[in-house]
């Protein structure tokens, strides 16, 4: 062999510290990688990272549908004040009570079913409501006299869906 032939074929011609392979018998030990291994320890970081993120968008999405199940009740409690009769025209920023007569009408009062005292002249207590700047209403209370086998029902629909 000529002395080209054993340049060329020569593999490092570097600083001996910063070689790719071992040099001499005092250089650092150079241990094969376990491919297997690696991989199913990024593998199991993978799944461990994808399964937090999907309990944290879970947790989101159900805070979703609860505010989606908010803004329902808020509005067919909406829709049956408006629908009550009224006999005063309410202030904004007041507090409301929605009743129901033995009638099946609805009446939306000024007094809260604590200022009825035992004698409260309707039959069960809906809700109560805050009037806010934008006409619209904060429910405040959700009493028994709110319609629960209607929301149950909605509730079931979004579960399907």
């Amino acid at each position: 062999m000529s002395l080209e032939e054993v340049k060329e074929k020569q593999y490092y011609t570097g600083n001996q510290a910063f070689a790719p392979i071992p040099l001499h018998v005092g250089s650092a030990i150079i241990r094969p990688i376990d491919k297997g291994k690696l991989k199913v320890t990024a593998l199991e970081t993978v799944e461990k990272q994808a399964n937090q993120q999907i309990a944290m968008l879970k947790k989101q999405a159900e805070l979703i549908m609860q505010q989606v199940r908010d803004i329902e009740i808020r509005v067919r409690i909406a829709e049956e004040i408006y629908a009550a009769d009224i006999s005063f025209e309410p202030v904004i920023g007041n507090d409301y009570h929605l009743y129901e007569k033995k009638s099946g009408d609805r009446v939306l009062s000024m007094l809260s079913p604590a200022d009825w005292g035992k004698k409260i002249p309707f039959e069960k207590f809906v809700a109560s409501v805050k009037l806010l700047g934008d006409r619209t209403w904060e429910v405040l209370e959700v009493g028994a006299g709110f319609d629960a086998a209607q929301e149950q029902a909605e509730e079931s629909s979004y579960s399907e869906a």
